[in-house]
């Protein structure tokens, strides 16, 4: 096989994925899932202004890509994204979906998710891009061709709560920059930024919203993020 017929071979799958995205009712309900929380075949249906006989094909489509996953609960079934590599991707669309090349970046997110936001199941927002540059100037993290804890940046996350070898041990990338799509700069993602939003749920340094992705900090979160991080919020 030559090089032309291997690239071919290549696109396929990406181009299932594509097409499986670029449907608008598709889109609607995959990003309505960015929350994590599961919805069923029933919810999914009015998201994307549907039928549920529509909602049903779009939803054995998305599956068939490997995008959603079922869960069975009783009688009732559940669907939720299959993974953060599939809330990356989405959010990685939604960045390049909203910048013109040359433009001057304007945010348009509503405030409350602007400030601090989960991305799937990590930190995001304004809150969450500061982190990210907070962990950089202590040390902690290297973020040359990609992000990872220094040694030092290891041993200071222990001390604060996160067990880094079990965050190490999971079956997905320990850190990668996740790019920001209110902020266009990147925020802690993988398993590492998972563990700070575990750890920070947690302790009460952040609210969570019960109707979005949106995070409040609370006082407490505001002084321990600055004491621990030396990051104002």
């Amino acid at each position: 096989m030559n090089v032309v017929e291997d690239a071919a071979d290549a696109d396929v799958p990406v181009a299932h994925i594509a097409a499986a995205i670029g449907e608008p009712a598709r889109a609607r309900m995959l990003y309505s899932l960015m929350d994590r929380h599961a919805r069923t075949a029933t919810e999914l249906a009015a998201v994307a202004a549907v039928t549920p006989s529509t909602a049903s094909l779009h939803l054995a489509r998305l599956k068939s890509a490997r995008l959603v996953r079922v869960e069975a609960q009783g009688k009732h079934r559940y669907f939720r994204l299959d993974g953060p590599d599939v809330a990356a991707a989405l959010e990685g669309l939604r960045v390049l979906a909203g910048e013109k090349p040359g433009a001057r970046f304007v945010p348009t997110a509503p405030t409350r998710l602007r400030a601090a936001r989960t991305c799937y199941d990590h930190l995001a927002g304004t809150v969450g891009v500061g982190l990210r540059d907070r962990l950089e100037a202590l040390g902690w993290l290297s973020t040359g061709a990609g992000d990872e804890l220094t040694p030092a940046g290891a041993r200071s996350l222990e001390k604060i709560g996160i067990d880094v070898a079990a965050a190490r041990a999971q079956r997905r990338r320990f850190s990668y920059p996740c790019l920001d799509w209110s902020e266009r700069r990147a925020h802690v993602g993988g398993a590492l930024g998972a563990a700070l939003l575990a750890l920070a749920l947690k302790r009460r340094w952040f609210a969570p919203d019960l109707d979005s992705r949106a995070l409040s900090v609370t006082s407490l979160g505001q002084r321990e993020l600055r004491a621990r991080f030396g990051l104002r919020v």
